[in-house]
């Protein structure tokens, strides 16, 4: 009995390289939650092409937007965990989804084998350069004097300008008024035509405009400073490391996909990261970060930033619909 559960097991073993092996030997989909035409959207696609050549397979790129994510999410949740449909995630699918929404159609903690996180867009505290603010201190100390009198602008209950400044409103004693509107570029025209005085964003969304003048950055919620504006301090170096902003971009497939197979698309995906003229075209022009962690480094990323997004949804009081 012994020697059958040890050949077993070493059959188990021997078999589990293999399942890479053979893989893939035909096309693998990718689906990402958002139309065509987006930066991620483009970044996924010169990502395909890239591991097509490296398969020999087609990678098909497949958009089901709508729902923050979700429907796209649902989907690969509920395939086949064999390593040819993959979800082109984002940190809404892990973090922001959890909160806003009652019953996700998918559980972020169980329902995905984490691949990587290609890349990250940091976002920017911004300010209409008619604020006399220069720096986080000035803001806050404006936003203790005066309260009411500096308003932000987001693109809906949930969005990062509105878990940023209403955890500044929580825990530096502001007050700094919050003004909806439907999507990122109306609240860029209302910031540079100072209809409100506040908001947050990449530097692939504000770059040009803080290298005009038309913007300026107090901070950066980060951790680590941006390398494209590096004299912009970080949150964390300010005091405020409990005000973190971001966006990222990964993969992930089916959870119960054979670890071979997730540890080979992590490591064919990273190698392409280290491609300088991918990074360049797809990734440091629009303005963001090359990431590529392995999996381990993925799943640890998330564990470390839920609890952040956790205190600033409260500080927001979003209400999971």
């Amino acid at each position: 009995m012994l020697a059958r559960i040890a050949l077993g097991l070493l059959a188990l073993l021997i078999g589990l390289p293999a399942a890479a092996q053979g893989w893939p030997d035909k096309p693998v989909k990718i689906v990402l939650g958002v139309p065509p035409g987006g930066g991620l959207d483009v970044l996924v696609r010169g990502m395909a092409a890239e591991l097509s050549t490296k398969w020999g397979k087609a990678v098909v790129v497949d958009n089901k937007p709508g729902a923050s994510g979700m429907i796209a999410a649902e989907s690969i949740a509920n395939a086949s965990p064999d390593g040819y449909s993959l979800l082109a995630t984002t940190d809404q699918i892990y973090l922001g989804n959890r909160f806003a929404f009652k019953s996700p159609p998918y559980d972020p903690d169980k329902s995905f084998a984490n691949i990587t996180i290609m890349a990250r867009a940091e976002q920017f505290l911004l300010a209409n350069p008619q604020v006399e603010a220069r720096t986080l201190a000035d803001l806050i100390a404006a936003g203790r004097q005066k309260p009411g009198s500096l308003a932000y602008g987001s693109w809906g209950d949930g969005s990062p300008p509105h878990l940023v400044y209403e955890t500044l409103n929580r825990n530096a004693g502001t007050k700094f008024l919050h003004v909806p509107y439907k999507g990122v570029a109306p609240v860029l025209n209302a910031l540079t035509g100072n209809e409100v005085q506040l908001s947050v964003g990449s530097s692939g969304v504000a770059g040009s405009l803080l290298r005009a003048g038309k913007l300026q950055a107090l901070a950066i919620a980060a951790k680590q400073r941006s390398p494209l504006f590096p004299e912009v301090p970080t949150t964390a170096e300010l005091g405020h490391a409990d005000i973190q902003a971001f966006i990222w971009f990964g993969l992930a497939a089916p959870a119960g996909t054979p670890r071979p197979i997730v540890d080979k698309i992590s490591a064919d995906v990273r190698e392409v990261l280290k491609q300088p003229a991918f990074t360049e075209r797809f990734i440091t022009t629009p303005g963001w970060t090359v990431i590529g962690t392995d999996p381990a480094e993925t799943d640890q990323t998330i564990r470390n930033e839920l609890p952040i997004i956790r205190e600033m949804t409260a500080a927001a009081g979003v209400k999971p619909q």
